[in-house]
């Protein structure tokens, strides 16, 4: 199996690229890497690494390009080139921590969308206070304006990768809101609560912001907007909250000790805390595994979304949901209201 990695996407590239696949190269044998980016800059970092090549490019997209234009303009960008080998085959995946907006564009004019869905999300696994569970919050931001059948068809695709890859029986979908009643929220909600209480999923209603960290849903959906706005709420409360720690744990020597003796405790906090763990954000909805790495992302992140692309390959869950999308009844997928 090949995978091909944008070397030159993300706030990090192309250091914690490297870095971060070298590993992943060490702990799966069964794997080879195409690094697309500027080889002056890889190969000193790459070194001997039989099983990753690289695929030679200068150019690259910006976070602040516009996203379809940069897309259409940058042919050999490295995150376009990336999807390229997915869409011609040499890959089965591609990896970035580049522009969302772009490996959005870059997906669907490279490999499609998967028939019956109008519109890709962007989801990642977050995590819980359970550990080792998480829940699937999808969209986070790949589409700010929403239709209540798009809500319909994200809950849909969510409820199978529960189902598949985190092997959740029955799994449970929460539909994110500003109250658990089923009247509340604006239009949009209110009908996409509808669309999904007569679909054939495992709806639990309505589920607020300050409940998602505990657990009450495998499956969380929401429009981009709102799901984006509180992915960095969440994002920044973590950092805040380990911020005071560390000034409050690190401000005399009472307290430095005592974190000397709590310290395995306080990293296993942090670390059930990471949702960089669970891999990347996975852009439901294309006809191939492509997946978006925060832009912030170091090396582990990179490991953990290859390894969880060589399972989304190895599983063929893009096929799993292509084929059970194509066998349902598309009366109710596809139902307006």
């Amino acid at each position: 199996m090949r995978i091909a990695i944008d070397a030159m996407g993300g706030d990090h590239a192309p250091e914690a690229i490297v870095e971060g696949t070298i590993k992943a190269a060490g702990t799966f044998p069964d794997l080879q890497f195409v690094l697309v980016g500027d080889r002056e800059k890889l190969a000193p970092l790459v070194g001997e690494q039989s099983r990753i090549d690289i695929l030679h490019t200068t150019e690259k997209i910006e976070g602040t390009d516009a996203p379809v234009q940069a897309v259409r303009r940058k042919k050999q960008a490295s995150m376009v080139l990336a999807v390229q080998e997915v869409r011609e085959g040499r890959c089965a995946a591609a990896i970035s921590a580049g522009n969302t907006g772009a490996l959005m564009a870059s997906g669907l004019f490279g490999v499609g969308r998967i028939k019956g869905i109008d519109r890709p999300a962007l989801a990642p696994t977050l995590p819980t206070i359970d550990e080792n569970k998480g829940f699937l919050f999808l969209d986070v931001g790949a589409n700010a304006e929403t239709k209540p059948e798009n809500l319909l068809q994200y809950a849909t695709m969510g409820s199978i990768y529960a189902e598949k890859v985190m092997h959740r029986s029955n799994p449970r979908i929460g539909l994110l809101n500003i109250g658990e009643e089923p009247g509340k929220g604006n239009e949009l909600v209110k009908k996409a609560y509808q669309l999904l209480s007569e679909a054939p999923i495992h709806f639990i209603g309505n589920v607020e912001s300050r409940e998602l960290l505990q657990g009450p849903a495998d499956v969380i959906v929401a429009d981009g907007f709102s799901g984006n706005l509180v992915l960095k709420s969440i994002e920044g409360t973590a950092m805040s909250l380990f911020g005071i720690l560390k000034d409050t744990l690190g401000g005399s020597l009472y307290t430095k000790v005592l974190t000397g003796l709590m310290y395995g405790k306080l990293k296993n906090i942090k670390k059930r805390m990471d949702y960089s763990a669970y891999g990347g954000a996975l852009l439901f909805g294309l006809s191939a595994p492509i997946i978006k790495v925060h832009g912030a992302a170091k090396s582990e992140a990179i490991f953990a979304a290859v390894r969880q692309a060589k399972v989304l390959v190895e599983e063929d869950v893009v096929s799993i949901i292509e084929q059970t999308i194509h066998d349902v009844d598309h009366t109710w997928l596809n139902r307006k209201i």
